[in-house]
């Protein structure tokens, strides 16, 4: 027996439903059979409701209308969503040169490794990768945990973002370097012994910035290759064949192992935000060769897309499941 409800005035499940809104009223009705309404232009259901006029007049829209509205809120919400990914940027960038770059200016700049530059070297290492690894899963949903314009450089190559985005992420990253590195700045100038022209910043650099006086060739080839090796391991780990649950460790190590080898060398850049900030606090010599800790880094990204692009095998694809309705017929040849 068919009935109708006398709140909605639905019709049975046998019948297709089409939800309408009362334009002025707001309320929600879901319908029945869809018959022509010359008076608006659209269709309404027999026996629908919908709702107590207002100011006199009465119509109903559907709500395939109401959802084009809808879409231009999405857009409101997609800028919100950009907004979040620039400020997580920034925020990481932030956090990594204030704990990473704090603890080599420590170690360094204030001498608490000691005689022993292995400690210093060590403890710097295990800073940075730490700082990542908890920062790939902190911001890794919101924006993917760049915090370095060469890995932002590396995913654009890839194709995984484009331009606009990435222009976004860069000067988002550059904001945060040196955000970071002034916070760290107004940090130590509490500090009696501290000398920014002495204690420095955890600034890189050649020469007589090097721990083995590295000249200017052999510092711009060390950044270009661990560059190269950290980017690829972020776009081995975060490719579709990856682990997500791995990633940030192995992200985390890979940073902690190329700042082993090239913190005697160079102090290891490879993020052109980490090594522009803490270049523009202690200006001289650090802000007249980061003109390489910029260049260099990127020229690595460059390689690593490249060498990712080449050596990363092409995912199999997967046949589909044939259609359901291809079972009776098989069934009924038999």
């Amino acid at each position: 027996m068919r009935h109708r409800s006398r709140r909605t005035g639905v019709h049975p499940i046998t019948h297709t439903n089409v939800s309408y809104i009362n334009a002025f009223s707001g309320k929600s009705v879901v319908e029945g059979r869809d018959e022509p309404d010359v008076s608006c232009g659209c269709t309404k259901p027999e026996g629908s409701f919908t709702g107590k006029p207002i100011l006199g007049h009465r119509f109903s829209i559907r709500v395939d209308l109401v959802r084009s509205r809808v879409g231009r809120l999405h857009q409101f919400s997609g800028v919100e969503t950009v907004v979040r990914k620039y400020a997580a940027e920034l925020v990481g960038t932030l956090l990594l040169v204030y704990f990473a770059v704090g603890v080599a200016t420590l170690s360094f700049g204030f001498g608490l490794a000691g005689r022993s530059v292995a400690a210093g070297v060590v403890a710097t290492a295990l800073a940075f990768g730490l700082v990542l690894l908890v920062l790939v899963y902190a911001i890794g949903p919101i924006s993917g945990c760049h915090v370095n314009p060469a890995v932002t450089l590396g995913v654009l190559l890839a194709r995984r973002m484009n331009p606009v985005e990435a222009v976004g992420y860069w000067a988002a990253q550059f904001a945060g370097g040196i955000l970071g590195a002034l916070l760290l700045w107004a940090t130590f100038t509490g500090s009696p012994v501290y000398r920014r022209s002495v204690t420095g910043l955890g600034a890189d650099g050649w020469g007589a910035a090097s721990l083995i006086r590295i000249d200017v060739g052999g510092a711009f080839l060390a950044e270009v290759v661990l560059t190269a090796l950290f980017v690829f391991a972020v776009l081995a780990m975060t490719s579709e064949a990856a682990i997500p649950s791995v990633s940030g460790v192995a992200i985390g190590l890979a940073l902690t192992t190329v700042h082993l080898i090239g913190i005697p060398i160079t102090g290891t850049s490879v993020n052109p935000a980490r090594s522009l900030g803490p270049a523009l606090v202690v200006g001289g010599t650090a802000l007249e060769q980061v003109w390489l800790f910029i260049v260099a880094p990127l020229a690595g990204a460059v390689v690593a897309a490249a060498a990712h692009a080449f050596l990363q095998p092409p995912l199999k694809e997967t046949p589909l499941p044939p259609p359901d309705d291809a079972a009776p017929e098989s069934s009924a040849a038999r």
